[in-house]
């Protein structure tokens, strides 16, 4: 029987970083008894994204880290620094990644590929507690 529900969960970050939430939303797809459909998953922040990205080698998340760091550094140079020097380049690294994704399940987990898995990419330097929607639908 088709259904759809909503909710959200909450990661708590601590700087830059890509944290991984796979197993989060696959928690949560269980709690919610998600057979077969689409899940769209969004991050209600400006300033944090949503990645799908390697899981196996973590030289990876380094190498974007560093990546994003030299392409969109800190700088006093911006003209929007409202909440400090981090917060103009931390909404250009958001502009330029994803703050949602459209996800498949099937009997009831994620649709991923082998080495593949959700991350949240904190952009900002200080702590920040993040809220992601998930909006099901589907059996």
């Amino acid at each position: 029987m088709f259904f759809q529900t909503i909710d959200n969960i909450i990661v708590e970050t601590h700087g830059p970083s890509l944290i991984e939430i796979t197993k989060n939303i696959n928690n949560w797809i269980k709690k919610n008894k998600c057979f077969r459909g689409i899940l769209n998953t969004y991050i209600m922040h400006t300033s944090a994204s949503l990645l799908i990205q390697e899981n196996a080698d973590p030289k990876v998340l380094e190498d974007l880290l560093t990546f994003f760091s030299k392409s969109v550094p800190t700088s006093s140079k911006y003209l929007h620094q409202t909440e400090g020097s981090d917060d103009m380049p931390a909404h250009i690294k958001s502009s330029i990644t994803n703050t949602s994704l459209s996800l498949s399940i099937q009997e009831g987990r994620l649709i991923l590929g082998t080495w593949q898995g959700i991350y949240l990419f904190e952009h900002r330097d200080k702590p920040h507690s993040r809220k992601i929607n998930l909006h099901f639908m589907g059996e």
